[in-house]
């Protein structure tokens, strides 16, 4: 699996936060100016005007798409109680207030 996050962006850090990402076997991968590979992949998955609207975007084996946060966390909830890692308790329900949690 890849969570596709990006550096200022407030729901990706409130997932990197809570989750060991790394224990779970997930890849994240930093959307910016620099890392022409991270968005190549993104590319590949048809999931550019998607990170236009809203980050964090995770795709799952599958190839499929999970896009909204809700579904996201739920899905990684799930996935972390499968693997046995402890998932630190979120604060409060997420939002993107800076309006930062998108490809710009």
């Amino acid at each position: 699996m890849t969570l596709f996050t990006k550096d200022d962006c407030d729901l990706c850090e409130k997932l990197k936060k809570q989750f060991d990402l790394s224990a779970m076997d997930i890849h994240v991968e930093v959307l910016g100016n620099n890392d022409a590979g991270a968005l190549a992949h993104l590319a590949w998955h048809g999931l550019v005007e998607r990170a236009r609207k809203a980050l964090p975007i995770l795709v799952l084996d599958d190839s499929s798409a999970l896009h909204e946060f809700v579904h996201i966390e739920s899905h990684l909830l799930d996935r972390a109680a499968r693997c046995g890692v402890v998932a630190k308790r979120a604060g409060k329900q997420a939002g993107c207030e800076s309006g930062s949690c998108a490809l710009q």
